[in-house]
Parts: C-alpha cells; structure tokens; sequence
C-alpha cells in the first residue's frame, strides 16, 4: 500500500516523513476491528506532538516504525472482524471514525485496522472531507461543552475560536442556545462572529486575562484549546462561577496540562475543578455531529484540502499555528476497489 512513514520524529515529523509506495499493510481485522481503505484523513496536532513524546515515553505512544501518523479518517470498509460489533458493518460501506492515540497504522496509509467502537456509518449525503474531520476535533469539542451544559442561556468562554476544535466549540455550543465568548487574532474576529460567537476578544490587541477578570464571575464553563496565557487557569475564579469547570483540550505542552493539574490552590493553582480532556469512545456522536453537518446545523471551515503527495506541506501549513479551521488530506479516491 501506500504511506507516509517516519522512523524519527528529531527536528520535527514532518522532517522525516518518506513516502512509500509499497508499505506493509496492516493485516486482516481480528475481532473488533475493521480494515478500512482511507479516502481522506484530517491532520491534528496531536498527529506530531504524541509520536514526539516517544522521544521522552519510550514506545508508550508508538510501539513499531516505520509508522503513519494519523488519527481521524473517512473510509470504505473492506472487511471485517469476528467479533459481533465489528459484523455490524459490511464490505462496501462508508463509514468515518477515528483510531484514537498514534499507532503503527495511521490514516496516511492507504489501509487502516479500526477498532468497531470507533467507527460510525457515513450518513448519506455527508462529504467524505467533513466526515474526515469530526474524530478528533469534532468528538473533543463535543466531550468538553456538551456535558457540561444543562442549561439554555449559559455562558461558555472558549480560549481558541478559530482553529478546528474551536470552530467546532462555537457551533455546538450555539446549538445548545449557549451565549459563547471566544479568544482569536485580529484576522479572524470576524470569521469568529461569523460562525456564531456572542464575544470576541482579539489577543492580540486585548489583554485576555483582564478582559475576562473585569466582567466578574460570569461564564458558566469554559473549554481552552491554547494553553495560555499564563495564569488562565490559576485566575479562573475571577470570571468563571462557584462549581463550574475548567476543561483542558489542548495546550503547548504537555507540561501545561501536568502543571495545572497537580499545582495546589494554596501554591496559586486554580480555585476551580479542572478536567484535562480524555476522549471516550461513543459511536453515537460521530452520528450525532455528522447529521449536524447533513443538516446544515454545523458547517465545516477547511483551512486547506491536500492531495496524498503534498502531505508534508500540508504538516507544515498545520505547524504554523495560523490554521483555520481543518487541514484535511485525500489519501483515496472514493470509487476504490477493494484490495
């Protein structure tokens, strides 16, 4: 099959990504799992930032290289495991779903080992490239907004509205009848307003700690993409109310989550609950959020669709941080036969 490979992640991922004609496929599905042939694939920074951390984890993350990097895809499912879940799908079917944690297999290869409880059918009338893109951010923006919120009218503050999982964020979180406020550069404010936010604070001509700590203990949640600025969380209590939460999604580092987890309030650590987002298996959001999109109720922002052999500018463009919205990459085309 075809694939992106690396062996090393030194000086960055994209730096040592080889393209491979004849790459090792993954076998046949035992199981649960499903062997899916990838259409398209949408890129994270996770997809660079976990196999990184093998460097400081030993094979936690990556257990065998060469490995694909690739967590989120749009698939044809080409066969399928023993095990009852996985015989709920059938050769032929679309589907879409994602493979959790970076693995030897990822989604820039032509074929993939999916487990059956990640995977969802493609509903009809779904592009492949929007159902690409719901894994990862869609799923993570689901997890940290909608559990969280009971009631229509609550303020949410979303640090990061324009990247993927922030566009993500602002129309969910609309869709819960939520008044949402949002962080984002001076060029997207008004592709921010656009997608619903109430709010927009532009960090770079505001100071977003004290924007926030002068309307007082407003918000009734808050979910933050960045990681910063510093003292966010520590200063949580001054805009954030008694017993609400503070949910992490992403930061910079993985420092950012470690620090603000263990660091005490009476060390000047947060006064508010703090939840570092683990993301969980529930098939039924992808269709969920899917039928979202279907419906119209949730549009998808691609910052910029590439083809399989631009996979390495597509990383690059995905590190510059000025991304908005989903990077999304064909890996097949749709009409593929089976293998």
């Amino acid at each position: 099959m075809k694939a992106w490979l690396y062996s090393s992640t030194k000086g960055g991922l994209e730096k040592n990504l080889v393209f491979s004609p004849d790459a090792r496929t993954p076998g046949s599905p035992q199981g649960d799992q499903l062997l899916i042939r990838v259409i398209s694939t949408s890129i994270n920074p996770a997809d660079y930032k976990a196999p990184a951390m093998s460097t400081v984890c030993g094979k936690v993350l990556i257990a065998t290289t060469p490995a694909s990097p690739g967590m989120d895809f749009c698939g044809r499912v080409i066969a399928v495991g023993s095990d009852p879940a996985a015989r709920q799908f059938t050769p032929g079917q679309l589907v879409l779903g994602c493979l959790g944690m970076p693995r030897q297999f990822g989604t820039l290869g032509e074929f993939i080992l999916a487990s059956a409880n990640n995977t969802a059918p493609l509903p009809l009338g779904v592009d492949p490239d929007a159902a690409a893109t719901i894994g990862v951010a869609g799923r993570s923006s689901y997890q940290s907004i909608v559990p969280y919120i009971s009631t229509p009218g609550s303020r949410v503050f979303i640090n990061g509205g324009s990247g993927g999982c922030g566009v993500y964020g602002i129309q969910i979180a609309k869709l819960l009848g939520c008044h949402v406020t949002v962080t984002c550069s001076t060029r997207n404010v008004q592709f921010c307003r656009d997608l619903g936010a109430d709010e927009v604070i532009d960090y770079t001509a505001q100071d977003v700690l004290e924007v926030l700590k002068s309307q007082g203990q407003v918000f009734d949640h808050v979910v933050d993409h960045i990681g910063s600025p510093e003292g966010l969380y520590q200063e949580c209590h001054s805009f954030l109310k008694p017993g609400k939460v503070f949910v992490q999604v992403g930061a910079s580092s993985m420092l950012t989550f470690a620090h603000r987890l263990i660091r005490p309030s009476l060390l000047g650590g947060g006064k508010r609950k703090y939840v570092a987002l683990l993301m969980k298996s529930h098939n039924d959001e992808f269709v969920q959020i899917a039928n979202w999109i279907r419906e119209g109720k949730i549009r998808v922002e691609f910052d910029a669709v590439y083809e399989f052999e631009d996979t390495v500018r597509a990383f690059e463009r995905l590190r510059s941080g000025r991304t908005r919205g989903k990077i999304v990459i064909h890996v097949t085309s749709p009409g593929s036969e089976a293998a």
